[in-house]
């Protein structure tokens, strides 16, 4: 039985891009990306359409590149697309990406935005599939307090995130944290609970993005799933996760380090 396992990590391999092109139209970018999203998300969810004009076509028409999170849907949409009479083309071209792209596979997988992980969370497992829950959300603060530099008085806003994401149909759960943190300006037009409104939405999106990355989808051959969490030293633990936590273990926004110490201990 063939297996696939699909990460919630940006699609950076050879055999996940399609490169379409041949399509002759008089309709606009737009109109053709929501065309070539609904030709191709019909063999399995998409992370990218970027669609491009095409100016060696006469008359002039439009190429684009597919990014399917599935290799074996990409292929599929290959066999199934090529030098058919789609997307207003008599004989649409449809390759799968060259091997001359294989350096981008060296690159460390990023993790998915929050609401790619959304998704593609949606649309293998359902809406009521999976559940998210903060187990704990917190503003930390900042013991030097405000700061006064050229006359200006700042003062900076640190707010830390645990989150929880539970499969309960696979009787899997996984967590995920992160520490957003931003300077908030006497002189600048945005309020406090402007400031501390934003930094939460921020931060509890980063942590569901950060617990998403733990999970591996296990495509199977007979159309079922599986989900699974992936053994890493990065993944949250129940004992790492009772009692104060090291926020340092947390990928932060800024390029900043010195926030060891901070509380985040789980009520």
């Amino acid at each position: 039985m063939d297996v696939e396992i699909v990460e919630f990590v940006v699609p950076k391999e050879n055999d996940k891009t399609l490169f379409v092109w041949n399509m002759r139209s008089s309709l606009s970018e737009i109109q053709i990306h929501n065309n070539v999203w609904s030709v191709f998300s019909s063999f399995g969810p998409l992370y990218l359409v970027k669609v491009t004009s095409d100016l060696e076509l006469h008359p002039p028409g439009h190429m684009a590149v597919v990014k399917f999170y599935s290799a074996v849907q990409a292929a599929e949409a290959q066999r199934c697309t090529h030098g058919h009479p789609l997307l207003h083309s008599p004989q649409l071209k449809v390759k799968l990406g060259s091997q001359q792209a294989s350096r981008v596979q060296s690159m460390s997988n990023r993790p998915l935005s929050p609401a790619h992980c959304r998704n593609l969370a949606n649309h293998y497992l359902g809406f009521n599939g999976w559940t998210s829950d903060i187990i704990t959300l917190k503003e930390l603060t900042d013991q030097d307090g405000d700061q006064e530099e050229g006359g200006v008085s700042t003062s900076r806003l640190r707010i830390g995130c645990i989150l929880q994401l539970s499969f309960p149909k696979h009787s899997q759960t996984t967590r995920g944290g992160a520490v957003v943190e931003e300077s908030l300006s006497s002189t600048g037009a945005e309020t406090l609970p402007q400031l501390r409104s934003r930094l939460l939405k921020r931060v509890t999106d980063k942590a569901l993005g950060h617990a998403f990355a733990n999970v591996l989808l296990i495509l199977l051959g007979n159309g079922k799933l599986a989900v699974e969490m992936k053994q890493s030293s990065d993944q949250f633990q129940q004992e790492q996760i009772v009692g104060a936590l090291q926020v340092n273990c947390f990928d932060l926004d800024e390029e900043q380090n010195d926030d060891d110490g901070w509380d985040l201990t789980v009520p």
